[in-house]
């Protein structure tokens, strides 16, 4: 049966955790949810055991004792996720700024597209519900451009909350190191698949809502930049390793 599992990193979000979109989550059978509790003060622990409970059979919680920042709850979440039979995995942001029914859609794409990876997009298009500050919009498409000079990839929106991946033993080797930047580990992740020969897509979404009380300030903002620089130096001892393994012919296996 095919399933697909969504990893949430929760940091002190007890307040803003909607419940009744995790219910939307849920509804499909074929969805499952793994809660990362990232060393949270508040009540978010007691919150996500309450959801448990209610979903023992499709809701996980890995709580971490120590706060070790989303790209490590992230990767731990998604390791846990891929231990057990499953299709895809994804992650999504606990404010849900990625509604659940695009959160649905993505996975139902993954499904019926021949590709590795799918991306969502926040692109202001005509009929779409696309929702985001102008400041924060500008500060995106920098990064978005500093990020596609060091994948060498023409990928629009790195940063978006909402992404999944099909299951596979590549996916477990490359979740396997852990991640240089505490809050660009995305444009890493991509990085890190596109070395290994992945298949990456990206989809507008229909709907995204900026949502207040993000984790990242300004100067998180700086030092994820500086991050890029660390990353470019990883990715390219990768690219050199990924060529010195490459057979005489030019080839290189596919990662599924």
């Amino acid at each position: 049966m095919r399933s697909t599992v969504y990893v949430i990193p929760c940091y002190n979000e007890e307040r803003r955790l909607d419940r009744s979109a995790i219910e939307a989550l849920l509804t499909p059978s074929e969805m499952r949810l793994v809660f990362v509790d990232d060393g949270s003060t508040d009540g978010t622990r007691g919150l996500l055991e309450e959801i448990r409970e209610k979903h023992p059979d499709r809701v996980e919680v890995l709580a971490l004792e120590i706060n070790s920042g989303k790209a490590s709850a992230v990767r731990q979440g998604l390791l846990l996720a891929l231990a057990g039979e499953v299709t895809a995995v994804g992650y999504a942001d606990a404010d849900f700024a990625t509604p659940p029914e695009e959160l649905i859609r993505l996975s139902h794409e993954i499904a019926r597209r021949d590709v590795d990876v799918l991306l969502g997009a926040r692109v202001a298009l005509l009929g779409h519900d696309v929702q985001r500050s102008p400041m924060r919009h500008y500060l995106g498409r920098f990064f978005a451009t500093l990020a596609s000079l060091i994948l060498d990839l023409m990928v629009y929106d790195t940063q978006c909350g909402a992404k999944v991946m099909k299951a596979n033993d590549v996916l477990r080797q490359i979740l396997a190191e852990p991640f240089i930047s505490r809050w660009g580990f995305d444009v890493e992740l991509i990085g890190r698949l596109t070395v290994a020969g992945a298949t990456i897509h990206e989809v507008p979404l229909r709907r995204w809502i900026d949502v207040e009380g993000s984790k990242v300030g300004l100067r998180g903002m700086v030092r994820t930049l500086f991050d890029l620089v660390r990353i470019r130096r990883a990715l390219g001892r990768l690219r050199r390793e990924a060529r010195g393994r490459r057979p005489a012919s030019g080839k290189s296996d596919s990662p599924r």
